[in-house]
């Protein structure tokens, strides 16, 4: 079986190293990787089971670097853990957004380490998954002994019944195994301390003159002792040979009342789906006649600028939303307020580890290093507004008794407002980026709710 490996990724060589060494202990492969940049340029050439990726780093941070690995299709499907000394359920919920499976601490303990190699499928499963040894009898009519059916058997005859009936049998076998093992290993370590007793016992030489004529009874008790063993066991079966019984028998219980219920809930969702049916139809014939008598009603709408390098929703448009909700308001306005931030691609001088900025305005747009937003881009739903405009947006729906919603909405860079020049040796920077000012904007626009 060819060796897992895996990616650590980390500035700090001691914990590379301690992570290196715990995982090296279960016969896996690391490679080690000090930077983010350095992990990405790794992954073009190699493709290892799993990577440890640190968040704090210079440059770009952890869940910037597993937000582009999980947009590349070469390598969205590698498994990432988080390995760092944050805390806390929003940063755990923001780095399993971004795709990662979860967070290692950096005061990591060894049994950590096992349980999440089991998650990522570095470690073979453990448990057992043999069938019980011992097969269930039950008499017939005759008084003649009969197999009872196995759950595997039972699960069979219900192949109709849903999954649940399938893991409650699965239970019971697990359940089974750990009791027989139970029984077995106590067994053995009964006739092993039986055993040994009996040899460790002190041997007294008695000169043959003085032996008596019955001495060699003596010998009978080995048979004793295996006897004894045998009964134990026997008795030990017999136990587990009820309680499967039994077990069995509630499993049959339920199943039967299962079945029961499913038959009721299948009615029920036919009713359900016939109710349906007649509703939408009744909506839509409603629509229908509203929609031809209603007259046409103009909505406000508003644009307002992002420069390069600000977050959309906070500072101007703090106050364009305030002004915009007022005169809605002012209006006895009944429906949501859709705000969209739409992106620009600007012609960018710079690198990923000093930051970008806009290019010089007389600088050829060939010559650009790079044509983008790297900064919106890095920005997650929650990192995308300030916290006064997320409690204005609280209080605009408490000071309208719900008359007034506010819903948030990121269309990237797709579609643009105003289309970018055509490309060409006389194009400059401050041309192209003219037009990427327009594109980087933030768009307020009202929907009424259907009546």
């Amino acid at each position: 079986m060819a060796r897992k490996s895996a990616l650590v990724v980390d500035d700090s060589k001691s914990a590379r190293v301690i992570l290196s060494r715990m995982l090296e202990k279960y016969d896996i492969e690391v490679d080690m990787a000090e930077s983010a940049e350095q992990a990405i340029e790794y992954l073009n050439a190699n493709r290892p089971d799993a990577i440890f990726m640190d968040h704090l780093m210079p440059g770009m941070d952890g869940l910037q670097a597993v937000q582009a690995i999980k947009s590349n299709p070469k390598t969205a499907t590698i498994p990432i853990m988080m390995y760092t000394s944050q805390e806390g359920e929003l940063y755990v919920g923001q780095a399993r957004a971004l795709g990662a499976m979860g967070v290692l601490p950096k005061q990591v303990r060894p049994v950590d380490v096992s349980k999440v190699l089991y998650e990522l499928h570095l470690l073979p499963d453990r448990r057992e998954t043999a069938e019980p040894a011992l097969t269930p009898v039950e008499l017939d009519a005759s008084g003649t002994l009969s197999a009872l059916p196995s759950v595997a058997n039972i699960a069979d005859a219900k192949s109709a019944s849903p999954d649940w009936g399938r893991r409650i049998e699965g239970s019971l076998r697990e359940q089974s195994a750990e009791l027989r093992r139970f029984v077995v290993a106590s067994l053995d370590g009964l006739a092993t301390r039986i055993v040994n007793d009996l040899r460790e016992a002190p041997v007294v030489a008695v000169p043959e003159a003085t032996i008596p004529p019955t001495a060699p009874r003596a010998r009978i008790w080995p048979w004793v002792t295996s006897l004894l063993v045998v009964l134990c066991i026997a008795a030990g079966c017999a136990v587990l040979w009820s309680l499967t019984r039994e077990e069995l028998a509630r499993t049959r219980a339920q199943l039967a009342a299962l079945d029961a219920a499913n038959a009721d809930l299948k009615r029920s969702g036919e009713e359900l789906s016939s109710t349906v049916k007649d509703l939408t139809a009744a909506l839509a014939a409603s629509t229908a006649t509203l929609s031809a008598t209603a007259p046409a009603v103009v909505l406000p709408t508003r644009v307002e600028p992002v420069p390069f390098g600000e977050i959309p929703f906070d500072r101007g448009r703090l106050d364009a939303l305030r002004d915009f909700v007022a005169k809605l308001q002012a209006q006895g306005f009944h429906g949501a307020v859709k705000i969209t931030s739409a992106a620009g691609l600007f012609c960018l001088a710079g690198n990923s580890l000093d930051g970008f900025v806009p290019a010089a305005a007389a600088l050829p747009a060939s010559k650009c290093d790079l044509v983008g937003n790297p900064f919106d881009d890095s920005l997650s739903a929650q990192q995308r507004q300030s916290v006064d405009f997320a409690n204005l947006i609280s209080s605009i729906r408490q000071r309208t008794a719900g008359a007034i919603t506010v819903v948030i909405e990121n269309a990237g860079s797709t579609r643009p407002s105003v289309p970018y020049p055509q490309r060409s040796d006389s194009l400059t920077a401050g041309e192209w980026n003219r037009a990427a000012a327009y594109n980087n904007r933030v768009e307020f626009a009202a929907e009424a709710a259907t009546p």
